[in-house]
């Protein structure tokens, strides 16, 4: 009788495993799912994601999920003034049929990069495809399979979507800068603190990414050479590798903390929130 490579159980969910691994890929992929649907619903709130105590100068707190604002609607309630969009009102021209909110024209970047994310593929292979769900744990059977160089190739944007992540990250750090005025005048808030966290966790995931590591040094011939240009990407290659050890915390950190700073901008503008600040003292 023929014992299959590594000794594992065949079949759909056989394991020999006699730890709870169905823990792991159950809570990741319920995570996971909260998270978008929270997204996808305020996203086309299209209200509220913006506060700045009524003034309508520089500085304010503005929602990560609708930076950069490229149109508004200041129509709505908690909407951004005109003139922080960078194309002012939604044009007259907008299809009735898309929602009139700003969010909907920049989150596909952002989505785009961690949809593609080797930290997230691994974990919706096992959370939804099943394929396989755990390690030494049968997954749904595959015929020819043939990786991701037929329908899952989109997944090779991840290295292009990276450079959009960088945007995203100088974008948001522009924001945080501006939550730390009211009209130019200088100050502190949570809202600021919220927001100034929020590019920090973003670029500690992203200056992780695989992608980011393999274009630092992955296309290197000799790590202990003695050129300058060589060593100078060895160490740079060693910092990423750093932050990527533990990808899988910033990619969930960051996540998280984006949702609730885009949580927080909300209640605050809806009045269920008291921001504490010094421009109030």
């Amino acid at each position: 009788m023929n014992q299959p490579t590594g000794g594992h159980k065949q079949g759909f969910l056989s394991t020999n495993r006699e730890d709870r691994w169905w823990i792991e890929p159950t809570l990741t992929g319920l995570g996971f799912i909260a998270f978008v649907v929270y997204t996808t619903w305020s996203m086309l709130q299209g209200e509220y994601y913006w506060w700045s105590a009524g003034q309508e100068g520089f500085g304010g707190y503005l929602s990560p999920f609708y930076s950069p604002l490229i149109f508004i609607n200041p129509t709505v309630a908690g909407a951004a003034p005109a003139a922080h969009a960078w194309l002012g009102s939604f044009p007259g021209w907008w299809p009735s049929l898309i929602p009139m909110t700003p969010a909907i024209l920049i989150l596909a970047g952002p989505l785009s990069f961690r949809l593609t994310c080797y930290y997230y593929r691994k974990f919706y292979y096992r959370s939804f495809f099943l394929s396989p769900p755990g390690c030494a744990v049968g997954g749904v059977t595959q015929k020819n399979y043939s990786g991701e160089t037929v329908l899952l190739v989109i997944q090779n944007i991840h290295r292009y979507t990276l450079y959009i992540a960088f945007g995203i990250i100088a974008v948001l750090s522009y924001d945080a800068v501006l939550s730390f005025f009211r009209d130019g005048k200088l100050g502190i808030g949570v809202g600021s603190i919220i927001l100034l966290i929020n590019p920090i966790l973003l670029a500690g995931y992203t200056f992780g990414c695989h992608a980011l590591r393999h274009l630092s040094g992955g296309r290197m011939d000799c790590f202990s050479c003695p050129n300058g240009k060589e060593k100078f990407k060895h160490k740079l290659w060693k910092g990423i590798s750093s932050l990527n050890d533990r990808h899988m915390f910033w990619a969930w950190i960051s996540m998280i903390w984006v949702a609730f700073a885009d949580i927080y901008v909300r209640m605050v503008a809806m009045g269920n929130w008291t921001d504490f600040n010094t421009w109030s003292l």
